[in-house]
């Protein structure tokens, strides 16, 4: 009969060992939030923002100048046309407008430099990210001179490159 009086001890194991790692799930999540908060502050910078694309970065804006550009240039005697569609990349509101508002100004300046291009130098990969480098600077130089942010122009892209 002795057996039958022991009763078994209540079962309160389970619920301290999910207390206990709650309290560390808790203390370890306030640290790391602390750690990668003051990084900045201790001089070291979070990995994301290391990076080539931090996320703060703005979304970028497309600026079509429209209708296409049309230039014509000389190649071994013959009469040569290129017909290229530009677009241009900025992050940056102010100067997307500034593009938009001196579009008569880009246009033709881009116009003078493709129809300055040989016909060897542009059949060519080479040749033509030349052409897109150049055309960069030159839509920079412009916003620049014109009062905007020239270095917020990021990328010119050609979307279309006929030659003929």
């Amino acid at each position: 009969m002795a057996e039958a009086d022991v009763q078994p001890a209540p079962r309160s194991g389970p619920s301290k060992i999910v207390v206990i790692l709650s309290v560390l799930l808790a203390a370890v999540a306030t640290g790391s939030a602390v750690y990668f908060l003051t990084a900045e502050k201790r001089g070291a910078a979070p990995a994301e923002v290391q990076g080539e694309n931090p996320p703060s970065k703005m979304p970028a804006a497309y600026v079509k100048l429209d209708p296409p550009f049309v230039a014509n240039f000389e190649a071994r005697g013959a009469m040569r046309f290129l017909q290229v569609s530009v677009e241009v990349m900025t992050r940056d509101v102010a100067t997307a407008d500034a593009i938009k508002q001196h579009d008569p100004i880009i246009r033709n300046d881009l116009l003078m430099l493709f129809g300055n291009q040989s016909y060897e130098s542009i059949s060519k990969p080479e040749g033509k990210e030349q052409l897109r480098a150049q055309a960069l600077e030159a839509v920079r130089k412009i916003i620049t001179e014109q009062g905007g942010a020239g270095a917020k122009v990021e990328q010119i892209y050609f979307t279309s490159f006929v030659m003929q």
